[in-house]
């Protein structure tokens, strides 16, 4: 190569300039390390949203087929529509909508603009009584930090005011995105008057609710022109104390009474309550931060401290709060870690370079390091990739790749100069032998990783750091190999003028060059025994643990308290109440709190978020330590077991990865729900003949009893009573009937007409009610209706349009929810080959997630191996060089299987990603090889000279290179999300680099023919 082409005699010929711009980059890099955002999980584009709808009176099946059906049918004409999984229950309607993973992120907020515009179509073929729909497309966003408010001595209502007070500071801090209130109880005004005394006195509830109507009004009564002046008239009648509500006046049988004096009003709380939060057992109100997208973790929390500590001081004695979800300390012991890890990573490799190279060509590695990482920070801040849980493990992951073009320059410099070269000979020598094939490797590493940049799923988007950050480091590797290392070098290392010799002619290289002769001589031997290896890692690993993603090494448990269908939520709070008792004695946890009738907000992007279930409650339990978790979670799982009968008790620790409901699940479509019935049973039959899972069930649960009320109609009209008349009374006797509002402040506060608790909670007084006449007076109920007892449905699931019934199950400690999905998946077989035409069982949990992330990142796989092609005919010239380099891509199964089954890790989605990549580091090395067997054939060498003089001479760029990715692996070897993957690619590379060296010189003597030199 010409001079005037050799970049590295162009930055050697200005060396001061060439410093300067490095420097910049250097000081730049540092720079942008401080600016780069700081959070536990990338930004991540949620494709999901909420619709929910409410008939309030209709039955499960009602719902279902007039309201649930209806919306999903529109909105499978959604653009990048994937599926809806829906159920129905007695009064509403839930929908979470899902769109493709290939849904660009910038079109989803239009998208959801289209589902309000299509579902707002149809909404008057709905029924008219229906409430809503109303959309929730922030579904998916993280409240990273929540604070829960008490008041000993306030009720929950002053509390409230304390709160959004804090609410209305807080929004405006500059990383802040959404500040909401969770378990607000919306106050109530209650006129509580007998259903008795109503029939008595002869009025009917409407009549209550047109005399509040008529006074309690804000209504314009136009406006006086007076002149030059326009003066507004205003009808003052609305209430603005509760006393005059008690003072309303009502005309009763030719008289007039104060509402007071036939009712008793008292202001409280509905009744009852949708959802309740509590903290250390006591009443709560939570505060919830969510951050913007590009906002920084850590600088938030130092925020919120500083406020968080300023209200503590002004807010009065008594209101409290606690941090119950502290994520930017979560960051901020990641990071740590991080930076630990990062930097023992850094010495291992230093380690390396000093005990392999010597002190001057170390001290040349040392220099281009840090100047490639900042490098790689600046490209981070330009292409806004934050630090966070992928793209600190990819720094490390790319690490121990980073310095291989360095070490190869070095060593070929080191090389060079001990055989005479002066150092600008040397440096440029380097330059022309080199830069292709470290740029031939680079790309074909970085292909390595291509699948994860283009997978078309949320585990993809979800990983895409991993590809971004280390294609990054790895073009930059190779950019500072051809300019800092050459003027590093230049400046530290020693000329050897006078002393040429050939360094390959010691004993070391000679015993080596003997073993490579006799791998060319035993060549089949060699093959044969590799592809043996090979066949044996491929079986090996089959006996490997398979696992989609691990729970994570956060201290907080989730512990789910599920009753029956049917069930109140005052008694999920009892049942609740009763597993805090339990938590509060625990010296193990620091704090817990309780939501019922609803899921903890998203306080960590993998939760599975429940919807509106009253038979449902949540506890987030935060213990003190990693060995205090699991003591309290076999704590409570015991208890769960042996103290709470007809409860599901679950007890999670917190998951990475995509959110999966229950970790094995199969679920049965189709359209009859007595035949899905039957098969949920057999294949709940089957689960159970597996010991390894635990607590098996249904997620549809028994019938639920109902209270029928078949009005006569014939009777009612001779009567005077309508089916309306019936239906209002009812509800008034049991829940209360809405009759205005009072307005108070920002608050509207509903007033209720409701019967006193005592008539409200005894059934058998339903027959008794008095139903208003038409005619006056009233009619006894049993008298226009007959009452019965009859069983329900409490819910209906559904899958797109299809009746989805799933059985689900947890898993005993110590085996993987996908070992035994694979497992059950064949079992369940038998059960497809009976089903009825329509019918079909799919897998959900781990298994069902697992497998649509692996089609993703499989569609990415021809692209790469395009790309690995392309770049290895460019670079070879030769289609049968390029098959060669190829052939030794698989060759690192045979380690991954010893090193997973060695050190018992799982096979999971991370570990199978660096199984991917893992051939591009090894093509990487095989590249280098091949090309410079080329290379000597090109000066003359006979093929067996060839070969064996390349293979010494690439011997110790590839082990250094190689030692150096291994070790650099060491400090993930102790992380919870990439300790398999760093198990895997250390035993893939080791096997592989022992490969390169003894089996692809076999093999390329046997596919060209090479003989003995005579």
């Amino acid at each position: 190569m010409s001079k005037r082409g050799n970049l590295t005699a162009l930055a050697l010929g200005q060396r001061e300039l060439s410093w300067f711009f490095i420097a910049l980059i250097g000081i730049a890099g540092l720079l942008s390390y401080f600016q780069l955002g700081q959070r536990e999980d990338p930004d991540f584009t949620f494709r999901g949203m909420v619709v929910r709808t409410m008939w309030p009176g209709a039955t499960t099946q009602q719902v279902d087929e007039q309201v649930t059906q209806r919306i999903v049918k529109k909105l499978q004409e959604v653009p990048y529509y994937l599926e809806a999984f829906s159920y129905s229950r007695s009064g509403e309607s839930i929908i979470i909508l899902k769109l493709q993973d290939n849904a660009p992120r910038d079109q989803v907020s239009d998208l959801w603009y289209q589902v309000r515009k299509k579902v707002g179509d149809i909404k008057h073929t709905l029924p008219p009584e229906v409430q809503g729909p109303s959309f929730d497309d922030e579904y998916g966003d993280v409240f990273g930090s929540i604070y829960a408010f008490t008041g000993d001595g306030f009720s929950l209502a002053e509390l409230r005011g304390y709160v959004e007070h804090v609410q209305a500071h807080l929004v405006n801090l500059p990383d802040v995105a959404k500040v909401s209130l969770i378990g607000v109880q919306p106050e109530q005004i209650s006129i509580n008057l007998s259903n008795q005394k109503l029939a008595t006195l002869g009025i009917p509830p409407l009549a209550i609710a047109q005399a509040l109507q008529q006074q309690n009004i804000v209504q314009d009564a136009g406006r006086l022109q007076a002149g030059d002046f326009s003066v507004p008239l205003r009808v003052r009648g609305e209430f603005q104390s509760l006393d005059e509500l008690r003072a309303m006046p009502l005309r009763v049988k030719g008289r007039t009474l104060r509402l007071a004096d036939i009712a008793e009003i008292t202001r409280g709380y509905q009744d009852p309550p949708e959802i309740t939060m509590h903290y250390a057992g006591k009443p709560a109100i939570g505060l919830a931060i969510s951050m913007k997208p590009r906002g920084d973790v850590l600088r938030l929390g130092q925020d919120l401290n500083r406020e968080m500590d300023a209200f503590h001081a002004r807010l009065p004695i008594g209101v409290e709060f606690a941090r119950v979800s502290d994520q930017p300390a979560v960051v901020k012991g990641a990071v740590g870690e991080f930076m630990s890890s990062f930097l023992e990573a850094v010495a291992i490799v230093l380690v390396v370079s000093f005990v392999s190279l010597g002190l001057r060509a170390g001290l040349v590695v040392a220099v281009t390091i840090p100047l490639v990482v900042a490098a790689t920070f600046l490209l981070m801040r330009i292409f806004h990739i934050d630090l966070h849980r992928i793209s600190t493990g990819a720094l490390i992951i790319a690490l121990g790749l980073l310095v291989d073009d360095a070490m190869i320059v070095v060593e070929m410099m080191v090389r060079k100069l001990q055989e005479g070269y002066d150092k600008t000979k040397a440096a440029t020598f380097a330059y022309s032998a080199t830069v292709f094939p470290m740029l031939s490797g680079t790309l074909v590493t970085a292909a390595g990783f291509l699948p994860i940049g283009t997978a078309q799923s949320s585990t993809g988007e979800y990983t895409f750091a991993m590809f971004a950050v280390v294609t990054i480091a790895l073009i930059v590797s190779w950019v500072a190999a051809i300019f800092v290392t050459p003027l590093a070098g230049y400046w530290l290392l020693k000329s050897h003028a006078g002393h040429g010799h050939e360094v390959f002619d010691t004993p070391f290289y000679r015993r080596l060059r003997g073993v490579i002769e006799w791998c060319l001589d035993n060549r089949k031997r060699v093959i044969l025994a590799t592809l043996g290896l090979f066949v044996l890692g491929a079986v090996g690993m089959k006996f490997t643990e398979k696992q989609f993603f691990p729970s994570s090494n956060r201290v907080e448990l989730l512990v789910q308290v599920w009753l029956p269908e049917g069930a109140s939520i005052r008694a999920t709070e009892r049942e609740a109440a009763k597993v805090e008792a339990l938590l509060s004695a625990d010296k193990d946890i620091v704090s817990y709190v309780t939501y019922a009738g609803y899921g903890s907000p998203r306080f960590f992007l993998s939760l599975d978020q429940q919807m509106y279930r009253p038979n449902f409650a949540q506890l987030v339990v935060l213990t003190r330590d990693m060995p205090a978790r699991e003591r309290v979670l076999a704590k409570l799982k015991k208890s769960f077991d042996d103290d709470f009968p007809g409860v599901r008790g679950r007890v999670q620790r917190v998951p990475l990865g995509p959110p999966v409901t229950y970790p094995v699940e199969f679920r049965v479509l189709g359209d009859d729900l007595p035949t899905l019935k039957k098969l949920g049973d057999q294949m709940a039959e089957l689960m159970r003949t597996d010991v390894r899972l635990r607590d098996v069930h249904p997620d549809w649960g028994v019938q639920t009893p109902m209270l029928r009320v078949d009005v006569d109609q014939d009777k009612a009209r001779v009567a005077g009573v309508t089916s309306q008349d019936v239906a209002r009374t009812l509800r008034n006797a049991v829940d209360g009937l809405p009759i205005g509002q009072f307005r108070e402040a920002d608050q509207l506060i509903d007033i209720v007409l409701r019967a006193p608790a005592k008539e409200r909670e005894q059934l058998e007084q339903v027959s008794a009610l008095q139903v208003p006449s038409a005619y006056g007076g009233t009619v006894p109920l049993a008298q226009v209706a007959h009452i019965a007892y009859v069983l329900e449905e409490p819910i209906i699931w559904r899958k797109n349009r299809d009746i989805s019934l799933s059985v689900r199950s947890d898993i005993i400690e110590g085996v993987q929810a996908t070992d035994v999905a694979i497992d059950l998946n064949q079992k369940m077989d038998t059960l497809r080959a009976k089903l009825p035409p329509g019918y079909r069982i799919e897998a959900g949990g781990e298994m069902g997630e697992n497998s649509g992330a692996q089609d993703s990142i499989n569609a990415g796989m021809p692209l790469m191996l395009a790309v690995i092609l392309g770049v290895l005919m460019i670079q070879l010239k030769s289609l049968s060089r390029t098959v060669m380099v190829l052939i030794t891509a698989p060759l690192g199964i045979i380690g991954v299987a010893l090193a997973l089954l060695v050190f018992h890790k799982p096979f999971g989605f991370v570990a199978m990603l660096g199984t991917i990549a893992l051939g591009g580091m090894i093509m990487r090395n095989t590249v280098i090889l091949i090309d410079q067997i080329r290379q000597n054939k090109l000066e003359g060498m006979t093929p067996w000279d060839a070969v064996c003089d390349a293979t010494v001479r690439r011997f110790r760029p590839i082990m250094l290179t190689s030692a150096a990715a291994i070790l650099a692996m060491i400090p993930l070897t102790r992380s919870v999300l990439w300790g398999p993957m760093a198990y895997a690619i250390m035993g893939g590379l080791l096997v592989a680099t022992l490969m390169t060296v003894l089996f692809v010189p076999a093999l390329y003597a046997s596919w060209h023919k090479v003989r003995r030199t005579v």
